[in-house]
């Protein structure tokens, strides 16, 4: 029937929010923990690059967010939202708390999607927030997850003590989770697909987090140098790569600007069509990267003498390949997901709809592809039709 749903909300995806506002929580007591404690041991240096991780991050999340609540095409249904105006709204964003708005009410929706187990226009709703959500909590992880990681990894370098952040492995699972929202049921990929998924992005990211790591242990000033410049490189692939994501010209740059951050880090698809070509240039570059601050490091290992860490040159020798070498594993992985588990689809075959533009060059009205359930995140549903094709 019209009223019946496209997007199924199942209990696995119920779960993973439950599990993202309790890993959200327990971010923001580590962060404060993480404050308190660089206040206290008066490592103010420490401490500076903390808050800017955290404040910048949780600035251009705001900003997304608010950009898509002042999207017109946006209608508020939830409780949560209608308890405010679209002023009030954005005084929550000025003052960083929208993300928690997000929250709230991709909990609402889940939770009544999940109890009344109806595959209807509110199901497609709570799949529209939560895709929303996912992209946020993805843009988080790169922004500030894993810069943070970098600094306490190379704390722990100096200190030798151990810290882990679980954010950035459930902010991958549920942007994978998103994207897969959008095949058919009957090319839903199957379990393995995503361990697959999961094991290669974590084999990729790992590394590279080690050797950033290990590079700014040994050259602390010279690792900003190092990001500035790649992002600046990196920055100019995403330009050349003519990105339509965002609804404004200043949205879209803010966009191109965070998927060169990402890409410090780890591949995200930005375009449309065959990007094999552009993944292969992208991770010799990476792995080229990788292998270069490696070797750096290691040479400071074996040529000078560190006051505050010691290590063998057999150990500093096999800690350097170890990272390369988790790397590499992480690129066959990858490999093995596109040729055994990856599906090549069209828009075609992809729920949703799209503007797609005439001969003339103009956007013409809106043309359904596939499936069109009354709720349909077009954000997301770009960036499926990136990773499908």
């Amino acid at each position: 029937s019209a009223a019946m749903g496209f997007f199924k909300y199942s209990w696995l995806d119920f779960l993973f929010t439950c599990l993202g506002l309790l890993v959200l929580l327990v971010d923001i007591v580590l962060d404060t923990l993480a404050i308190v404690t660089f206040y206290q041991e008066k490592a103010y240096m420490g401490l500076g690059l903390l808050l800017i991780f955290l404040l910048g991050s949780s600035f251009i999340v705001q900003v997304y967010s608010w950009l898509w609540y002042s999207d017109g095409s946006f209608k508020r249904e939830t409780l949560v939202e209608r308890c405010f105006s679209l002023k009030q709204l954005k005084l929550l964003h000025v003052l960083q708390l929208g993300i928690y708005f997000r929250h709230a009410d991709v909990f609402e929706t889940s939770l009544r999607s999940y109890l009344t187990k109806q595959n209807d226009s509110h199901t497609d709703f709570a799949v529209f927030l939560s895709h929303d959500l996912s992209l946020l909590r993805l843009i988080e992880t790169f922004t500030e997850s894993c810069p943070q990681l970098v600094l306490m990894v190379t704390i722990m370098l100096r200190r030798v003590t151990v810290q882990c952040n679980e954010s950035i492995t459930l902010s991958v699972t549920m942007y994978h989770r998103s994207l897969r929202s959008f095949v058919l049921n009957k090319k839903q990929q199957n379990i393995a697909s995503s361990v697959v998924y999961f094991a290669w992005n974590m084999f990729l990211v790992s590394s590279r987090l080690a050797a950033l790591a290990l590079f700014a242990s040994v050259m602390p000033c010279f690792v900003f140098t190092h990001f500035f410049c790649s992002w600046l490189l990196l920055f100019f692939f995403v330009w050349r790569s003519k990105t339509d994501f965002m609804e404004s010209p200043g949205g879209e740059w803010l966009y191109r600007a965070t998927v060169g951050l990402i890409w410090y880090f780890n591949w995200f698809n930005v375009a449309e069509g065959r990007t094999k070509f552009r993944a292969l240039l992208y991770h010799g570059y990476i792995l080229g990267d990788v292998c270069l601050l490696c070797s750096l490091w290691c040479w400071k290992m074996i040529s000078t003498e560190c006051p505050y860490f010691e290590i063998s040159q057999l150990h500093a020798i096999i800690t350097a390949v170890g990272v390369v070498a988790v790397n590499v594993t992480g690129l066959f992985l990858k490999i093995l997901y596109y040729n055994c588990f990856h599906p090549n689809l069209t828009k075609e075959e992809l729920i949703g709809e799209m503007d797609v533009k005439d001969e003339t060059d103009s956007y013409s009205q809106t043309h359904v592809i596939g499936p069109s359930p009354k709720h349909c995140n077009k954000r997301m549903r770009k960036l499926a039709e990136n990773f499908y094709s």
